[in-house]
């Protein structure tokens, strides 16, 4: 396979080879959920919320720390074509995302700090257009993050487990070309797709790469993580905007005397 040529042309929405597509957050969509975020990146939207129990599964009992796990499903009209709902029996698929998700949520949690609770994060895609899977990861990241700075301001935790910052995007080959934050049009012709989950010191978390056909080299390989840093870089950035802004909103209901500002909607707990 030839060498990758990674910031030449346009695509098909008019973005450059190395431009994510237009992400946006919108907060606390489930007013009973601790905390709670609707993450857009183009077409995809994916509704991630967290929950708290105060109990960890039996085989942690006694261990003094907590547990975090995860769950995703596609909604039945998130795709052009109904997806049946899965409710005995989990694919493949889904099994393998929630488990990326949790993997990468924990990563960035001293569990210990959290005590014998669990956090239950979820995740339902809205609208599938390739993704699903790195914008459940960059929007629970945000919703968990809240959701311990409520914890904290509840007297519940007195100090906040989260120990990172987190975020993930796709990178792929397609023909020739190495591409940032594919779409469904892209992510169908990829030769090469990789997702990659990272910290906020530029660390990697995880990597889930397939070549579709022929292998791919290791010089191939470093120019999509580079391309994914700098993606990934791009998102914390995004999350970090998200949480001034939340903040914001928080000091300005504060400021007027509103009664629901630490935790219900809309709300950002210090």
């Amino acid at each position: 396979m030839a060498n990758p040529v990674p910031f030449a042309g346009s695509r098909r929405d008019g973005r450059d080879a190395d431009a994510l597509r237009p992400v946006r957050f919108d907060w606390d969509p489930m007013g009973f959920a601790l905390a709670s975020v609707t993450i857009a990146a183009g077409r995809t939207r994916v509704l991630c919320s967290v929950c708290l129990e105060e109990e960890v599964p039996r085989w942690r009992r006694g261990s003094g720390q907590g547990w975090l796990s995860a769950d995703y499903r596609l909604l039945p009209a998130s795709t052009p074509e109904r997806q049946p709902r899965e409710l005995l029996k989990l694919s493949g698929r889904t099994q393998e995302i929630q488990r990326l998700i949790g993997r990468s949520l924990r990563a960035c949690l001293d569990l210990g700090a959290l005590g014998e609770r669990s956090l239950l994060v979820d995740c339902d895609v809205l609208q599938a257009d390739a993704g699903t899977r790195t914008a459940a990861v960059t929007g629970s990241w945000l919703a968990l993050a809240v959701a311990l700075q409520r914890l904290q301001s509840r007297g519940v935790l007195s100090v906040s487990p989260l120990r990172r910052q987190v975020a993930a995007v796709s990178v792929g080959l397609v023909g020739d070309r190495a591409l940032l934050d594919l779409d469904y049009s892209e992510d169908s012709r990829a030769a090469v797709d990789l997702n990659v989950v990272g910290d906020g010191d530029a660390q990697l978390l995880e990597i889930q790469g397939t070549a579709e056909g022929a292998p791919f080299s290791r010089q191939q390989l470093h120019s999509l993580l580079d391309l994914a840093e700098a993606g990934i870089a791009e998102l914390q950035q995004a999350q970090r905007q998200a949480l001034a802004a939340l903040a914001m909103v928080h000091d300005a209901a504060a400021g007027a005397g509103s009664e629901g500002a630490e935790g219900g909607p809309g709300g950002f707990g210090t």
